[in-house]
């Protein structure tokens, strides 16, 4: 009995490192679309802006390099890490070298959260404005985590 259950191991690490990658995708999408921060100036201008919306900003202000760098780190860079987790959960022997690329470079999507985090923290104690994490952050967080957690049951598959 005990055989078995060390054979179906591996098996239950890739299902579950799938559901993550999936979950993680999943959380990806209201993370980008909902607002990451809420920012109030003189108590009558308030604003709620996305990553999408950050981005689309930028693009229309002229600052196309740093919408380029924001897009592939926030955007580009967790869609197709989720992508290949959830190939490399499916077949863990070719993709497992993808999977420990993408584990180590996942650790720089937490970046945008301690970013927000930071700008918050800048914006309360500057006194001129009051600032919030709403939604988008934490979802996007999630997404971050739930990404990272697959990766580390690949490994181990």
């Amino acid at each position: 009995m005990a055989a078995r259950a060390v054979r179906f191991a591996p098996l239950l690490r890739r299902l579950a490192a799938g559901m993550l990658a999936l979950g993680g995708l999943a959380l990806l999408g209201p993370g980008l679309t909902l607002p990451i921060v809420s920012v109030e100036r003189l108590v009558f201008f308030v604003e709620t802006p996305s990553i999408l919306e950050i981005l689309h900003k930028l693009l229309q202000d002229g600052e196309q390099a740093l919408a380029l760098i924001l897009g592939a780190v926030s955007v580009v860079f967790p869609v197709f890490k989720g992508l290949g987790l959830v190939a490399a959960a499916a077949a863990p022997k070719r993709l497992r070298l993808i999977a420990r690329i993408l584990g180590m470079l996942g650790r720089f999507q937490m970046v945008d959260v301690v970013v927000v985090a930071l700008a918050i923290f800048a914006a309360k104690a500057s006194g001129l404005a009051d600032a919030a994490s709403q939604p988008g952050l934490w979802f996007y967080a999630a997404s971050a985590v739930a990404a990272a957690a697959s990766a580390a049951l690949i490994r181990k598959a």
